[in-house]
C-alpha cells in the first residue's frame, strides 16, 4: 500500500461537479493499493499516518499528530501510485490491485479512519475526480507499507 500524506489547509473532491468530501486543515490521503496488499497493510498506513508528527504545536516545531491536533482527513483512491515507468513511456499498472479486491481494502481502510479520525470524507471509488487543496507548509511525505520508502 502507497500512500501520499499532504498536510493542508483545506481540500475537496468532486465528481461530475458534485462534491464528494471536503475537510478544512488536515490531511489529504491519497492511497495506492497493490495486489498483494492485505488488512495488515491497510492497518500499519492507517496507524503510520494518523499519528505522523506533522502539524505543529504551541512553539511552531511540527510535533503534534493528526489526533493530537484535531484535524480531518479526506482520503482518496489513487492506483496510479503502481504506476511503473522503468521501461517505456507509458505507465504499467501490474502491480496495482485489480479493482474490485482494491475496493473491499480502500472501503476497509475508511471504515477503519472514521474509528479514528473525525471529520473524514473521501473521494468516490474508481470515478474520475477534481481534488484541489492547499498544502499547508508545504508537507507531503510518502509512505509504503513494504517499509521500502
Amino acid at each position: 500500500m502507497r500512500a501520499v500524506v499532504q498536510r493542508v489547509s483545506r481540500a475537496k473532491v468532486t465528481v461530475e461537479g458534485a462534491i464528494t468530501g471536503e475537510i478544512g486543515r488536515g490531511i489529504l490521503l491519497l492511497l495506492g493499493i497493490s495486489k498483494d496488499d492485505t488488512t495488515a497493510d491497510a492497518d500499519h498506513v492507517l496507524d503510520k499516518v494518523i499519528n505522523l508528527r506533522i502539524f505543529d504545536d504551541h512553539a511552531g516545531q511540527m510535533n503534534l499528530s493528526l489526533i493530537d491536533a484535531d484535524c480531518g482527513m479526506l482520503v482518496v483512491s489513487q492506483f496510479t501510485l503502481y504506476g511503473d515507468t522503468r521501461r517505456g513511456r507509458r505507465p504499467s499498472y501490474i502491480q496495482a490491485a485489480p479493482p474490485d479486491s482494491a475496493k473491499g481494502l480502500y472501503e476497509y481502510f475508511v471504515m477503519r479512519a472514521a474509528e479514528k479520525v473525525n471529520p473524514l470524507a473521501t473521494g468516490q471509488f474508481q470515478a474520475m475526480m477534481d481534488v484541489e487543496l492547499v498544502n499547508d507548509g508545504p508537507v507531503t511525505i510518502i509512505l509504503d507499507s513494504e517499509r521500502t520508502i
